[in-house]
């Protein structure tokens, strides 16, 4: 059996019937937007994870985050990434950037012309349809690729 070293990661769509809650940051020199989330602790299930990088990123509480599909990639040094993709349009508590980045509502009118991080925009389709759940990416002396969405 061949085995390989994964790091997990989770991102959150929190949204409601016009906006979308999106995290302005710098990644690479590059500033963009993205949705909130981040890494999975040790000992911790997926599930209070999202929940967790949710509050930490934006002072929201979320509820029920639905699981919807998901992101990876393998480095160049093996490790594969796997982003849990996850939804939810139950929330309370007061809107608050921290320091990952600034938080703010996107209304969904804008979302094709918002400055988005590198495919983070192709993951909406994962997020908002059926017909895919998954986003690929390979990455190659020290580029990404355009990735696929597979479903």
């Amino acid at each position: 059996m061949r085995e390989q070293m994964i790091s997990l990661r989770n991102m959150c769509l929190i949204y409601d019937e016009e906006r979308i809650l999106v995290q302005e940051k710098k990644d690479d020199g590059k500033q963009g937007l993205v949705f909130p989330g981040g890494p999975v602790l040790e000992g911790e299930s997926l599930t209070e994870s999202v929940k967790r990088d949710i509050k930490e990123e934006t002072g929201l509480n979320i509820y029920n985050p639905q699981p919807c599909g998901y992101k990876d990639w393998i480095q160049e040094d093996g490790t594969r990434c796997i982003v849990m993709l996850y939804k939810t349009n139950q929330f309370d508590g007061y809107l608050k950037s921290s320091g990952e980045g600034r938080v703010f509502w996107l209304n969904r009118k804008c979302v094709d012309e918002a400055n988005w991080i590198r495919n983070t925009q192709e993951l909406m389709e994962v997020f908002e349809s059926e017909q895919y759940s998954e986003f690929f990416q390979t990455y190659q002396n020290g580029q990404y690729s355009d990735g696929v969405l597979l479903g």
